[in-house]
């Protein structure tokens, strides 16, 4: 079973969530999101898993306002090319654990990633 984390290491809500699901116990691909640009294939991937790029979107990214695109209608073409040219525009952490993805930091989806774990033992 694959075991992928996306995450920004200067993050300190990644960090705290990192830490509070002990992820070195495990066998993490671990991916700095800033030093090691995502792939179209990896987020392609991480769409076909979410079911559309807009769920990986991140619309607090400071960028978002600074470049307008809170006043755009932005299309999926437009979500995957923001998120390929823009770290930040990737809602994050991101894990993936087999064929489930676990998209950002609200404490349900955080608890999700916890039980999913809690399964691999």
């Amino acid at each position: 079973m694959s075991l992928e984390l996306f995450y920004l290491a200067s993050c300190s809500t990644c960090q705290r969530i990192m830490k509070e699901l002990k992820v070195q116990k495990y066998p993490f691909r671990l991916q700095d999101i800033k030093t090691e640009q995502i792939t179209p294939g990896q987020l392609d991937r991480m769409k076909d898993l979410a079911g559309s790029y807009e769920q990986l979107f991140s619309r607090v990214a400071l960028k978002y306002r600074a470049l307008g695109l809170n006043q755009k209608k932005l299309s999926e073409k437009d979500y995957k090319k923001y998120i390929l040219e823009e770290y930040t525009f990737l809602r994050r952490p991101v894990f993936i654990i087999g064929e489930k993805i676990f998209i950002g930091n609200a404490p349900s989806t955080v608890a999700a990633v916890a039980k999913g774990l809690t399964a691999l033992k």
